[in-house]
């Protein structure tokens, strides 16, 4: 079970002050410090798109076996992140071929809703999780793979497109709590189809 905001707050308040985020400094981050005050980052002009890995199929990172899959069907696979981040969970759908979003047919993109809906519904029905948000970020590899962060429950700071961010900055949680955590969804999906992997 996820920990309590309590939880949470402690173990947070006992590591301050926390790190920036490593996207303070991609050239993306809009923002940035003039006189002491934040300000809007000049927006660079157009150029051409950089390649994205895997681009064309070729050399995918994410195209094979992963390590952190905790379940699979014929045609999905969910996976944690290598290492534990802030939130109590995040985890990742992506297929196992290697397609990108406007690539799947239409048996493939409703199969895509449907386990995504399976698995937010799944994670916002843990302990402590308030919000489960759900992304794709299609610029740094080809290869479809969509975001589930659960955010803790009563701590509003961690609302919105924010959450993001601060996964990035809370120190992770314990260990045991999460690989229960990712134990409990994947024999929940499992229910619906494929098979759990932990």
């Amino acid at each position: 079970m996820a920990e309590s905001a309590e939880e949470v707050h402690r173990r947070v308040a006992a590591a301050e002050p926390l790190p920036l985020p490593d996207v303070a400094e991609w050239p993306t981050f809009p923002w940035t410090v003039v006189d002491g005050r934040l300000a809007v980052r000049h927006l660079a002009g157009p150029q051409d798109e950089p390649a994205r890995a895997g681009e064309d199929g070729r050399s995918c990172p994410l195209c094979g076996d992963q390590p952190g899959t905790i379940w699979v069907n014929d045609n999905w696979r969910v996976k944690h992140l290598p290492q534990r981040s802030g939130l109590p969970l995040v985890l990742v759908l992506e297929p196992l071929e290697h397609l990108d979003l406007p690539d799947l047919d239409d048996a493939m993109a409703g199969e895509h809703g449907r386990i995504s809906v399976w698995l937010a519904r799944i994670m916002e029905r843990l302990p402590h999780v308030g919000r489960v948000h759900v992304s794709r970020w299609g610029d740094g590899c080809e290869h479809l793979h969509t975001w589930f962060h659960a955010r803790t429950e009563r701590l509003t700071s961690l609302r919105g497109s924010f959450s993001v961010d601060w996964d990035e900055v809370l120190p992770p949680g314990p260990e045991d709590v999460w690989r229960a955590d990712l134990a409990a969804v994947a024999a929940r999906l499992a229910t619906h189809d494929g098979r759990a992997l932990v």
